[in-house]
């Protein structure tokens, strides 16, 4: 054994980093800790590639629960401060306007009284009201719509991961730019982790934050993570249509888009049918002509003139079962803890996350918010939690 360290974090990016910077921070917790990256340079990360938003317009409790929590610590980022520096997280709380026709009012309905009953400042816009709002948006189909007037938006989550990174660095986290080959587990634990240059790192508790890797890591431990990569895209377009005041944009289709600079992003995951695991970085640009641009001009007519720009894809570490996160320990691994599967909600989560893993190293259980719901019980017993508002 080359070395060892009390805690061994697998993945470097927004939510590897947010639990080595809540477990060094945390008073209770004065172990070693190492981070693992393979990707020094964190170009082809979900987090740098993602569309960086937060949302409070979740259907489960402790997604919602979750990202309000992200919101109250990207709103105060001197928490992050490193010699007097203050990462520039430029948190934008312009809002999520979710959409809906006449046939979805009713489950938009369901999860806005959740939304306002776990305290979140969300409105809801009749279609008139609605039209009054938003001048610029076609409503003659739509039913209702509901908007995040605080809490929401977007944000530079670039930013987000270096000062959770650098904090951590700062209060005695050691990162290592390698690639993990494989677990090594005895009995009942994981004690090792194999890198690709040949030296071993022995571990108490090992965390698996390793994104679209995870499964593959789980799997050298002998343990089946239904997680996969799943390729989205996000294409950035020029127009003339001035669109005052423009939330985040979530269409009853899927399309969703949101002003950019002087332009605008807009993306839709691709149907099941064109959706398999993909590792890949090529952008299909003829979608946005063929698909997502006759469907921006039916929502807003002054999109009929919208020019592509650029685009870029990334992956989302999908859970296949629910799409909503896997939090903790396996019953059979008790020392490896699982952050996977957030299914596009990572940047958003992160900060609850890490804070939750935190509190598994530390106390073995929950202590702020209450994410047993998450764990591994649902996925071994078939049960899904399902979340309908996946964008």
């Amino acid at each position: 054994m080359n070395e060892s360290f009390d805690v061994v974090i697998v993945g470097g990016a927004v939510v590897g980093s947010a639990a080595a910077y809540f477990l060094s921070t945390h008073s209770g917790f004065d172990g070693s800790l190492l981070v693992i990256e393979r990707d020094p340079s964190y170009s082809r990360c979900a987090t740098t590639r993602s569309l960086a938003s937060i949302r409070h317009q979740f259907s489960t409790p402790e997604n919602i629960r979750m990202s309000m929590f992200g919101t109250a610590f990207m709103r105060a980022p001197q928490a992050l401060a490193v010699n007097g520096e203050v990462p520039a997280i430029g948190l934008r709380e312009d809002g999520y306007l979710f959409l809906a026709g006449d046939a979805g009012r009713a489950v938009l309905a369901r999860n806005h009284a959740l939304q306002r009953a776990e305290g979140a400042d969300i409105e809801w816009l009749e279609r008139d009201a609605l039209r009054a709002r938003f001048p610029w948006l076609h409503t003659a189909d739509l039913g209702a719509a509901t908007l995040g007037r605080s809490g929401e938006g977007w944000l530079d989550a670039h930013a987000l991961m270096h000062g959770l990174r650098r904090k951590a660095i700062d209060a005695g986290a050691q990162v290592r730019h390698a690639e993990v080959l494989a677990l090594e587990r005895g009995g009942a634990g994981v004690h090792a982790l194999r890198l690709a240059d040949g030296s071993r790192v022995g571990c108490g508790t090992l965390i698996n934050a390793a994104g679209t890797g995870a499964a593959a890591l789980a799997a050298s431990a002998s343990i089946v993570l239904p997680v996969q990569s799943r390729k989205r895209c996000v294409f950035h377009f020029a127009s003339p249509a001035r669109l005052p005041q423009c939330p985040l944009v979530i269409d009853p289709c899927g399309l969703y888009f949101r002003p950019e600079g002087n332009g605008f992003l807009c993306g839709m995951a691709p149907p099941v049918s064109e959706d398999p695991e993909c590792h890949d970085f090529d952008v299909p640009l003829q979608w946005f002509e063929d698909r997502l641009w006759p469907m921006l001009a039916a929502r807003v007519p002054g999109f009929e003139a919208a020019r592509l720009l650029s685009a870029w894809a990334g992956h989302y570490d999908v859970n296949t079962l629910d799409h909503n996160v896997i939090l903790g320990a396996h019953p059979d691994v008790p020392n490896l803890l699982f952050a996977n599967g957030f299914s596009g909600h990572g940047v958003q989560q992160a900060p609850a996350v890490g804070r939750a893993l935190a509190e598994l190293v530390v106390h073995g259980g929950f202590r702020t918010l209450d994410l047993s719901a998450l764990g591994w019980r649902r996925v071994l017993d078939g049960q899904p939690l399902r979340e309908l508002n996946v964008v």
